[in-house]
């Protein structure tokens, strides 16, 4: 008879088919950090939003690749930003919200560190995935093709162009918006990833997501490698093939179903490090394990850290009629966009 282990980490309970496994009550608090292509990694999402000033026309940012940096147009810039940052091929509406999110971060950032950020001095913000990404239209050219810039270069123009000068406020106070790629259906609360609960970055749904890549992806190991490699990694773990199946208790998750703490034998490890282990895309997984394969399948639901706007759940929303707007207020709670 086939032994199956449904070690289920997406929701506080498990299904076990042929092992006692039940873990403990979960409980929605602590902090994690990661970072990821496609959002805002390494930042820290702050309580107190910048005051509301004048647009800067002009805005510095740090080049990572040559050391260097550069002053250019806002609105130049954040065209740039938004073809590095979301696919082209998305709705308008969608699109538009990215450039609004966009913005919104880079003048938060130049009124939070007009000396420049401590980690690129000279420039508030760098145009690596420390902050946001960007890139040129010589670079999108050559990254993509002469093709590619005649048919998306004019609707990213017009995504910027559209929303020219808008703004996310909260309270009257520029924020700082957090984006990620997928949520895989619930975008978390920052507190639970950057220890700081800040009011607009609540955790909301985020229908529609389904078409994203990687809303739902696979890893699988076998029973061996799975072992050796928490016992490499944390060897007062002390688990074997034999029993690491008994060893495996949740501690601890957030409310909306991602993995803050399980205990693997003598370890107490948090979500973020057996996502970095395991090289998966969230926090937000599964662990099933069948017995007589030997063979171990981690589901991960959504990528990245899942604060803020889900860009393909932005998507869905505009393919399913949302604006801009309705798009930035349903991601950001109790906000404000304006110029």
């Amino acid at each position: 008879m086939l032994g199956v282990l449904i070690i289920t980490i997406l929701i506080p309970t498990v299904i076990v088919k042929t092992f006692n496994f039940v873990p403990k009550e979960n409980v929605a608090s602590g902090e994690s950090f990661e970072t990821e292509k496609g959002a805002i990694p390494q930042i820290i999402a702050s309580k107190k939003p910048v005051a509301r000033t004048e647009l800067a026309e002009k805005i510095r940012i740090f080049n990572p690749y040559n050391d260097k940096v550069e002053e250019m147009d806002l609105e130049l810039y954040v065209k740039g930003v938004v073809a590095a940052e979301m696919p082209a091929e998305f709705h308008i509406e969608a699109l538009k919200s990215q450039a609004v999110a966009a913005r919104t971060y880079a003048v938060s950032r130049s009124q939070r560190y007009p000396d420049g950020h401590p980690d690129h001095k000279g420039a508030p913000i760098c145009r690596g995935i420390h902050c946001q990404a960007y890139l040129s239209l010589d670079e999108l050219r050559e990254i993509h093709g002469e093709s590619w810039v005649e048919k998306y270069w004019g609707k990213i123009e017009e995504a910027v162009d559209s929303t020219r000068g808008m703004l996310i406020y909260y309270n009257d106070l520029v924020a700082e918006p957090l984006y990620h790629s997928t949520s895989g259906g619930l975008t978390e609360d920052a507190v639970n990833v950057f220890a700081n609960d800040t009011p607009y970055l609540k955790s909301v749904s985020s229908p529609y997501e389904e078409g994203s890549p990687k809303f739902k992806t696979l890893t699988t190991l076998t029973d061996v490698d799975f072992v050796n490699k928490i016992n490499e990694k944390y060897p007062k773990a002390k688990i074997n093939v034999e029993n690491f199946f008994d060893k495996i208790k949740l501690i601890e998750k957030t409310d909306s179903g991602r993995i803050k703490k399980i205990a693997i034998g003598n370890e107490i490890i948090d979500g973020r490090d057996i996502r970095e282990l395991f090289g998966l895309n969230s926090t937000n997984f599964t662990i099933a394990y069948d017995q007589q394969l030997k063979i171990i399948d981690i589901t991960t639901f959504g990528y990245g850290h899942g604060v803020g706007m889900s860009q393909w759940g932005a998507n869905g929303m505009a393919k399913n009629g949302s604006s801009y707007l309705e798009i930035l207020n349903h991601y950001y709670t109790d906000v404000e966009i304006k110029k």
